[in-house]
């Protein structure tokens, strides 16, 4: 009975740490990906309060969440780095399948978003606060499309890619890749990444860092006080940037790139689906 026991809490860990490896590795592809947010998926995968204590305060946050934090950790250094590159290739030989299938990603996490953001109680302010960030994020966005802005990359704007990336961490729903796609700087930051290029890397930590010691504690408090508020604001704030980042045009080329386009969305749907069914059967251990 004891062996028996002793079986299923090693299973019960082996599957605690590869889950956090796994959303860790996640988070760090939604830092990447074109319309997701890092920050979004630790929200959707219940790890978003532990990392934000760890960028408030890291020593604490070790003590506390250990277990946890190091498999997170080091599964969104993996995502980060190994999907940018892969993530460089799919943009570059197959852009609209591979939107369409982040596209999916987002919309199968939707439903889990808005379940985490009714988790403290849901009022009528707090849907207006959709509707308002909805509309506001989706005038933004339209209007940097049209204009298409282009700006040459250099160590500054690699130092703001870094604050647009610690940022999509730090407030869910920020996905970076909405404020440097329109700007032209997405492209060769993800390339930069995936090449491990210290030209790209150095100023973008850099910016990262400033950016949680700046921000991280502000936020945290604002989550404290106003927890519906904001989340209801991002749910608003993500269907507005996924909405924009859509491919129309590519449904109408072909019946072959339409039937594509809908199955990549379908299979993100799917996976997104999954991965939060699984998600809510894990049971956490005790420390």
């Amino acid at each position: 009975m004891n062996q028996k026991k002793k079986n299923h809490g090693t299973k019960g860990q082996t599957s605690f740490l590869l889950l956090h490896f796994l959303q860790g590795a996640l988070i760090g592809l939604g830092a990447v990906l074109p319309g997701i947010s890092g920050g979004v998926l630790s929200v959707v995968f219940g790890v978003y309060q532990p990392v934000m204590e760890l960028l408030s305060h890291p020593r604490s946050a070790m003590k506390r969440y250990c277990r946890m934090l190091i498999p997170l950790i080091l599964g969104g250094g993996f995502g980060f780095v190994v999907v940018a590159r892969i993530l460089g290739f799919l943009l570059t030989r197959y852009p609209d399948p591979s939107v369409c299938l982040f596209v999916g990603l987002i919309g199968g996490m939707l439903p889990s978003l808005f379940r985490e953001a009714g988790k403290k109680g849901r009022k009528k302010s707090d849907l207006l606060m959709t509707v308002v960030c909805f509309g506001m994020i989706l005038i933004l966005l339209t209007l940097l499309q049209i204009i298409q802005v282009t700006i040459a990359p250099s160590f500054g704007w690699y130092l703001f890619c870094g604050f647009c990336i610690a940022l999509s961490v730090i407030a869910p729903g920020m996905s970076f890749s909405t404020l440097l796609m329109p700007l032209g700087l997405y492209t060769p930051l993800v390339d930069g990444i995936g090449r491990l290029d210290m030209a790209v890397l150095i100023p973008a930590g850099i910016g990262a860092l400033l950016t949680v010691l700046l921000l991280a504690r502000a936020v945290t408090v604002l989550m404290e006080h106003h927890y519906a508020m904001v989340f209801h604001g991002i749910v608003g704030i993500v269907m507005a940037a996924t909405l924009v980042i859509i491919p129309f045009r590519s449904f109408t080329v072909s019946t072959f790139s339409c039937v594509n386009n809908l199955l990549c969305l379908a299979v993100g749907i799917v996976a997104a689906l999954l991965l939060d069914q699984f998600n809510q059967k894990i049971e956490v251990p005790e420390d």
